[in-house]
């Protein structure tokens, strides 16, 4: 039977910016090797998966290779998909998932994403990620990912790391951040996957869930703007608040349509 699907692109207000996620809203859960076989198809960054649990939802994110414990574009689409395609009423929407319970708020045209607060502590990098870096960090953290800190935004714009070598580690949810003051946002950033099909992340929320008390504690200031540098650049606005983060951006429809199951 046919069930819907939509292609979103988050944390952006124009089409092919930002992120893009596949939503697949669901009546039962399915087998997760089926779910990982509908991800792996849609070949973008992350698909979310949801049903509904009484007055909230339960939420799923799977990449092309494997289920993630929390991702941040993916839950601005889903939540963009429910207020603009399936008529949400309510001005927020709470997701029971891996990462406890989250919520969107709608304010405007713009999406507010409540998230868990990961500040990173300082640790080593593995000999193979510093191998694979055609510069090095002058500071390294971590939190679920790792959190390279460089000079410049001119540095984290001329990163090339070596895929190869990246792929000897395996670090799984977790991915590594390359990060700077910026020139005209108060912070920018990347974000690489080792092993994953996709390697390179366009716009990566969850990623913002360290980098925001980072940059917070850094700069001495709770609202911060962000960017990803990536070839999409992403565009986020970020709050530290108490043990929280708050992720404010923008998605748009790319597709919509049914997938056969």
């Amino acid at each position: 039977m046919p069930y819907p699907i939509y292609q979103v692109d988050a944390f952006t207000d124009k089409l092919f910016g930002g992120n893009p996620a596949c939503v697949v809203p669901l009546d039962k859960w399915f087998p997760d090797e089926q779910l990982m076989l509908i991800a792996a198809e849609n070949a973008v960054p992350e698909t979310a998966f949801f049903i509904p649990n009484g007055d909230s939802y339960h939420l799923r994110w799977f990449t092309p290779d494997i289920e993630m414990d929390l991702c941040g574009h993916a839950t601005l689409a889903t939540a963009h998909v429910l207020f603009n395609h399936m008529q949400h009423s309510k001005a927020s929407i709470s997701f029971n998932t891996q990462s406890g319970l989250l919520a969107v708020k709608r304010e405007g045209s713009m999406l507010i994403l409540d998230f868990p607060s990961r500040m990173p502590s300082p640790a080593i990098l593995p000999d193979e990620l510093m191998d694979g870096l055609n510069i090095k960090p002058k500071e390294i953290y971590k939190a679920r990912d790792y959190v390279l800190v460089y000079d410049s935004e001119d540095d984290i714009r001329q990163i090339k790391p070596d895929r190869e070598k990246f792929n000897l580690i395996n670090i799984d949810p977790g991915g590594v951040i390359v990060t700077a003051q910026g020139e005209n946002v108060d912070f920018v950033s990347r974000f690489f996957t080792p092993r994953a099909s996709i390697f390179e992340d366009p716009v990566t929320g969850s990623a913002h869930c360290s980098l925001t008390p980072f940059w917070a504690e850094r700069l001495g200031k709770t609202r911060l703007s962000a960017m990803q540098l990536s070839d999409r650049i992403g565009k986020l606005l970020c709050e530290l608040k108490d043990n929280r983060v708050l992720l404010k951006g923008q998605a748009i429809t790319y597709m919509q349509g049914d997938i056969e199951l």
